[in-house]
Formats: C-alpha cells, structure tokens, sequence
C-alpha cells in the first residue's frame, strides 16, 4: 500500500484545488490526463492493488491528472472531485437539438457545486455537440471547457476562435490528432495512449508548447497508428493489452468486451513494432 507521507501529500493536494474552487477562480486544465482503465480480476472484480500500482507507475510522468485521480479515490466520499466531466446525452438523439442541449448543460452548470466540462465523443453517442452550442455555453461561469473527441480539427480551432474572450479552455480527445490540436489553440488532451506511452504522449506535448514543430510532427507520426490501435481499431482490449506489454496490468475486460484474438493481437503488436516502440 501507499505510505503515510504520500497519502498526507495527495490530501494536501486536493485541498489547495478545492479552496481554488472554493474562492470561485479559474481551473486550469491544460496538459496531458491518461483516461485511466479499471483493471479486472478474472472474476471480473475491481482488482484495487493492481489499480494503486498502475497509478504509481503512471506518476513517473508530468501528467496533469493521475495524482488527482489517486487523490479522488481515497477522498471522493468525504470531498468530492474538483470538477466533472460530462458526455452528451444521446437517447432520442433526434430531438437532441442545440436548444436542447444547452438546456441540460445549464441546468447541469447551474446545479452543480464543481466546474463542468463538456465532452464530446460522437463515435459513441452519435451525436456531435453543435459549436453553436459549446459558444452559449462557454459563457457559462460554471461551464470551464470541453474535451473533443470527434477529430474535426477545423471544429476544435472554430471552437478555440470562438470562445477566445471567455474562461474557456479545450482539450483534445485523442493523441491522434494532438499536435494539430496544440497548433489551433487547444491546452492539452485526454489521451487513452498515455496509459501506455506516457512520456512519449508527454514529449508531444513539450515539443508542441515550445514550438518545435519538425520534432513534434516527426513524433505525431509515429503516434498515430499505436494511438488508432488501442481507440477505434481494438478499443480497450487493445488498450489493456498493451499495458500488459509495457509493464502496467492490463488484465482482462468485463463482458460484453472480448478479449483480442490471436490475430488481432499480432496485428496489435505490429502497429507498435512497426513505429520502434516494441
């Protein structure tokens, strides 16, 4: 288990993020958070010890969230989290009309004690939340920004241009599309591959904030097909897998999800060998 002094460390932490919230000033967002995966035993229980060390592993890098996500789990009872996150709904997606959507974010926003962040995931909601929307509620003073995972990066620019003279800050979905996202005004990214490839995801990042450019897209290449493989081609099967593979315990899904075949796991690992990361 974690010992005393780094517990006392992560309570302090949460503290001073949540007088920050408490005084009513901006969070900042910007960086690189890892969507972090629950690892599974074989009788699809919550495996706790497996998750504590994921984490441990995963704070060798300057990543924005994984210490507020350790923080979370030992105080979300008794503190509650310093924002949330949440997803379009999707149900009756037809009458799911701009009008609509920014009435359940302002309710949400105007009933919760936290900032919230919008987040747009199309690929499984089928539904893609209008900009027209995301400008209304960017002028929201509980409403902070939107993780985007659609892709469109003519859409996250738009959006960056469009809520400029807000508190607003936007974030990519992916690290497939994370150096042009940087390049349009976005602050960072909620990346699945950073579970795996962390201080990679994180040089993107550096390289991308400092103007190195030819480095950053020289790294983005090589991003690209690992980061596909473990999102829309193998999903989190994928993912887990290669976190056996780099030292992090994947372990099993729960059902529904399946894990890889042995041909899916070859093809898997070649999208990582191919780009010198196996």
């Amino acid at each position: 288990m974690l010992g005393p002094q780094m517990w006392a460390s992560m309570r302090q932490g949460l503290s001073r993020g949540l007088s920050r919230n408490a005084k009513g000033k901006k969070i900042d967002i910007a960086g690189i958070y890892p969507p972090i995966t629950t690892p599974f035993t074989a009788t699809a229980e919550v495996d706790y010890g497996k998750l504590e060390e994921n984490l441990n592993k995963l704070s060798a890098f300057p990543f924005r969230a994984t210490q507020a996500t350790v923080e979370m789990t030992v105080s979300m009872a008794q503190v509650g989290a310093d924002a949330v996150m949440v997803v379009t709904p999707c149900y009756y997606r037809g009458r799911m009309s701009s009008a609509a959507l920014i009435h359940h974010y302002t309710k949400v926003a105007d009933l919760s004690p936290i900032p919230v962040v919008l987040y747009n995931v199309p690929a499984n909601t089928g539904l893609d939340l209008p900009v027209d929307a995301v400008v209304t509620l960017s002028q929201h003073p509980n409403i902070i920004g939107i993780k985007d995972s659609g892709g469109d990066v003519t859409r996250i620019g738009l959006m960056v241009h469009k809520t400029s003279k807000q508190d607003f800050q936007v974030l990519a979905g992916s690290v497939g599309f994370l150096l042009a996202s940087y390049a349009v005004g976005a602050v960072g990214g909620i990346c699945g591959l950073a579970n795996v490839l962390g201080a990679q995801v994180c040089q993107l990042e550096r390289l991308c904030l400092t103007g190195q450019w030819e480095a950053a897209q020289t790294l983005q290449h090589r991003l690209i097909e690992p980061n596909t493989a473990v999102t829309r081609r193998f999903g989190i099967p994928g993912l887990k897998k290669t976190m056996d593979w780099f030292g992090y315990y994947g372990g099993p899904c729960r059902a529904p999800l399946q894990e890889l075949s042995p041909t899916e796991e070859e093809a898997l690992r070649l999208d990582f060998s191919n780009n010198g990361w196996l």
